[in-house]
């Protein structure tokens, strides 16, 4: 793993921006990233210590932490901390700038800014599955990007506020931001 991608996710994810990504045949460009800060963090999967799921996390840096979620999508996060230390950095969005064919039939409905516009996007057009967890990315630096912009975090409840989310400022891959939905008290 390249030394530019291990670190402090907070200082990885905006090095990110731009990088290449390559899985299933496919080639993505980052365009937007979000940091999570592991036991300090309580929008972190790591921020209750070690379970099965998220023990990549907590393992050596430059290696995928993948996850299914809502019973239907993949996400898939690059860990960036030395061992013990579960910082982790959300791969959220990106430009398919290599296997356009492959990822079409992954995904074959919509424009193209919206191949991989979204956690779960991203890695289908990938191929990424929890079979890659904890798998060794092909990952090349990109040329770093003219202005990247800072924003919330999307879809947590905890620590939402934290301005953690990076992106290219202006692509038209970057995913819509949408805070949590507020949870609905029941059996009241």
């Amino acid at each position: 793993m390249p030394d530019w991608a291990e670190g402090d996710p907070l200082e990885v994810a905006p090095r990110l921006l731009g990088a290449v990504l390559t899985h299933g045949g496919v080639s993505v460009r980052l365009t937007e990233v979000e940091a999570y800060a592991g036991p300090d963090d309580p929008g972190s999967h790591a921020f209750r210590g070690p379970t099965p799921r998220n023990a990549v996390m907590f393992g050596p840096p430059g290696r995928l932490y993948v996850y299914f979620i809502y019973g239907m999508h993949h996400c898939a996060n690059l860990v960036t901390g030395p061992e013990g230390s579960p910082g982790a950095v959300l791969l959220r969005a990106g430009e398919v700038v290599g296997g356009h064919e492959v990822a079409r039939e992954r995904r074959p409905a919509g424009p193209d800014r919206d191949l991989a516009r979204g956690p779960a996007r991203l890695c289908r057009v990938l191929g990424i599955d929890l079979a890659d967890n904890g798998a060794i990315p092909r990952l090349e630096r990109g040329d770093p990007p003219a202005h990247v912009s800072t924003g919330p975090r999307v879809g947590l409840r905890l620590a939402a506020e934290l301005p953690w989310r990076y992106w290219i400022t202006g692509d038209p891959t970057v995913s819509t931001y949408r805070p949590a939905a507020p949870r609905r008290r029941t059996g009241l």
